[in-house]
């Protein structure tokens, strides 16, 4: 199957969208959840709290496991820091780098056959891998550069919240189960009493490159309050 004119070109707007990113911008507690609750419709999202990561990378490993990632890709990094500070009191600090889950994503608007499609039942975006052609449109397009192709299944691929493994089984995702620090929070963003969304009311957050209009719901605790990542 072979893509489109009209098709190409929205793939090659995409790109054109995506360059030149700014800042990252902090969110107010209060109106983060409130103003994204949803009518009884599950949206799952995930938070990151940069100060508890100790860049141990169980997360990774317990990911490669459960969803059989092969080696020389990854669904998601734990990205270190420069050194901090000086010897001997020397730091690092650690964020992490997949998939956002956007409610408004680029992947899923520029792929030309609905291999990409946001799950309207839970907001998970994920791929379809026997509608996959490998255009490569989906990757050019996402703002985290956070996709890749599977050499396996020789589609799209990225993380998916473990929907087909440990989410399918009734559990958390592999990286939240095996983070040793409870650094990483998933559930529930239009439920209001669900713990992650407890703990965007109650904590200082952000989220990369919203100035994008993509709407991630992957969400950071900042290392210190009212910090601003590049």
């Amino acid at each position: 199957m072979t893509c489109s004119r009209r098709n190409f070109l929205m793939g090659a707007g995409a790109v054109i969208f995506t360059t030149g990113v700014g800042a990252n911008q902090l969110l107010g507690r209060q109106s983060l959840v409130a103003a994204e609750e949803g009518n009884g419709v599950v949206r799952y999202g995930m938070v990151h709290d940069e100060t508890l990561c100790i860049g141990c990378t169980a997360c990774t490993e317990a990911c490669r496991e459960v969803n059989k990632v092969p080696e020389g890709v990854s669904r998601l990094e734990i990205v270190r820091s420069e050194p901090q500070g000086e010897y001997p009191n020397v730091d690092y600090r650690f964020t992490r780098i997949s998939c956002q889950h956007c409610d408004n994503a680029p992947c899923v608007h520029v792929c030309p056959t609905g291999a990409a499609y946001k799950d309207p039942n839970t907001g998970i975006v994920d791929v379809h891998d026997f509608k996959c052609v490998g255009c490569g449109y989906c990757l050019a397009a996402c703002p985290y550069q956070v996709r890749f192709f599977n050499p396996v299944t020789r589609s799209a691929d990225k993380c998916d919240f473990c929907r087909e493994t440990n989410l399918k089984a009734g559990k958390q995702p592999a990286c939240v189960e095996s983070c040793p620090t409870k650094a990483l929070t998933f559930g529930d963003l239009n439920d209001p009493t669900s713990e992650i969304s407890q703990l965007i009311q109650n904590k200082p957050v952000y989220r990369q490159k919203v100035e994008l209009g993509t709407q991630p719901k992957l969400y950071k605790v900042p290392h210190a309050k009212g910090e601003i990542k590049g």
